[in-house]
């Protein structure tokens, strides 16, 4: 006669809720990874602060800087330009890994000198083009919160504005080419 294993509607239950705490457990800590990855906040650039990119000290020179938290750093990798910042962001091997990125308003803040508590997000900024305004590298993206800020620095520096998606590795090469 075969035998025949009884289990409880009790044990059953406390098993299901059991496996629901523990699955439960595995979501609040992911979204509250993700969460941390949201809330970086932009840092002060020091004085000795280097690029992430060239090695330059960041604030012997002009421009719009940036930073970018990459997945589990702590603090920022920071940028002398915008055009480094995207030379970073764009490489295939940064995509998957960067959070939070952050660009210099230059509608709030002095080109010579940008002030550290004027960062933006980057992702929501608008960016100007073929100016002839100078960063560190030469050639740079000038950066603003509104588009109406960027149409506004066209009026006076020439140049085209461009969404965070519209800026490419070409665009970024061609800005290189044209520092030289």
């Amino acid at each position: 006669m075969p035998i025949r294993l009884y289990t409880s509607p009790y044990r059953v239950t406390l098993r299901s809720t059991g496996l629901l705490f523990a699955f439960m457990f595995i979501i609040s800590a992911c979204s509250e990874r993700e969460s941390t990855q949201h809330t970086q906040l932009p840092v002060a650039i020091t004085d000795a602060d280097e690029c992430h990119v060239c090695g330059m000290i960041i604030n012997n020179f002009p421009g719009p800087k940036g930073e970018a938290y990459v997945r589990g750093r702590l603090t920022p990798l920071k940028f002398c330009s915008t055009r480094e910042l995207f030379a970073y962001l764009l490489q295939p091997e940064s995509r998957t890994v960067t959070g939070s990125v952050y660009v210099h308003d230059m509608a709030t803040t002095s080109w010579t000198h940008p002030v550290d508590n004027n960062f933006i997000d980057a992702r929501n900024a608008w960016y100007v083009v073929d100016h002839p305004q100078r960063g560190a590298m030469g050639a740079t993206l000038a950066a603003f919160k509104s588009q109406q800020d960027a149409k506004t620095f066209t009026l006076q520096h020439g140049g085209r504005v461009l969404g965070f998606d519209d800026i490419n590795l070409e665009l970024i090469a061609q800005l290189g080419s044209d520092s030289l």
